[in-house]
């Protein structure tokens, strides 16, 4: 104990330097945004490598269950062809300013209130900031960070997150939420009374943003109340995609998307 005080006495200036220098550096960097940009794709760098080291060792022991989900979904894509290709072209519709790309979950989060994943793909590979993310299953997020080769995805699983959603059998929308309870379960809001709700109902993405397509699949409502006292629904939405397993993801990209924000920001401006 006494060597540990006198390392402390002799080195008295330099870690009083240190400990100012640390201080005034992070002062600096959440002062100025450019600083800030810069430091946290920094931090998505050398996570990501560190990740991405991780995962390679950890998908070997994965691969049985990942290879089932990939047959699953190699299986409804091509039920989806076959139903596209003996329908008429005139009753096919397929929305073309969607892109989709691949990419891998190298570290997920879900036990915090605020969860996020980090993916193996990153600036160099097209994304940006609000891209979504799904799985075969459902969605899974929305990108919140990027840097060159890496990006980091607010996961549902974030009680920051808000996805606009659905019913799929009607047009009565409301916010998708998470209480941080269970990493199974959301909660969706703002349903009003009046609209028919049932457990068992598919929840699907709105679509009235470039975030996410139209009826991507969310999950299914596993209990609902309403107090009399309200006039909206409490809803809690059984999650298609497993969030604790989550590996083969897709981010959505919209082309439109910058063309469509300016826009918006022109008319909120201009109010």
């Amino acid at each position: 104990m006494q060597q540990i005080i006198f390392f402390f006495l002799r080195n008295k200036n330099f870690l009083l330097f240190a400990l100012l220098f640390v201080v005034s550096f992070m002062l600096t960097v959440n002062s100025h945004s450019y600083h800030k940009s810069k430091m946290v794709t920094s931090a998505n760098f050398f996570s990501g490598g560190i990740y991405a080291m991780k995962s390679s060792v950890t998908d070997y022991f994965d691969l049985k269950e990942q290879n089932s989900i990939l047959t699953e979904e190699n299986e409804r894509l091509r039920n989806l062809i076959t139903n596209m290709t003996s329908a008429p072209l005139d009753s096919v519709q397929v929305d073309s300013n969607y892109n989709f790309t691949a990419a891998m979950v190298i570290n997920n989060n879900y036990s915090r209130s605020k969860n996020n994943l980090t993916i193996n793909k990153g600036r160099n590979d097209s994304l940006a900031v609000d891209m979504g993310v799904v799985s075969s299953q459902g969605v899974v997020g929305i990108v919140n960070s990027i840097s060159e080769k890496y990006a980091t995805v607010q996961s549902l699983l974030n009680t920051n997150s808000q996805v606009v959603a659905k019913f799929k059998k009607s047009n009565h929308f409301g916010t998708l939420k998470w209480d941080a309870v269970a990493p199974n379960r959301v909660q969706l809001t703002e349903i009003p009374r009046i609209a028919p709700v049932a457990i068992g109902d598919t929840i699907v993405t709105d679509g009235k943003s470039t975030i996410f397509p139209p009826g991507i699949h969310i999950g299914t409502i596993q209990d609902f109340e309403r107090n009399p006292n309200e006039d909206y629904y409490t809803i809690n939405v059984q999650l298609f995609t497993d969030m604790t397993s989550v590996k083969h993801i897709y981010v959505i990209s919209h082309r439109d998307a910058q063309e469509i924000k300016n826009l918006q920001d022109t008319i909120e401006n201009a109010q």
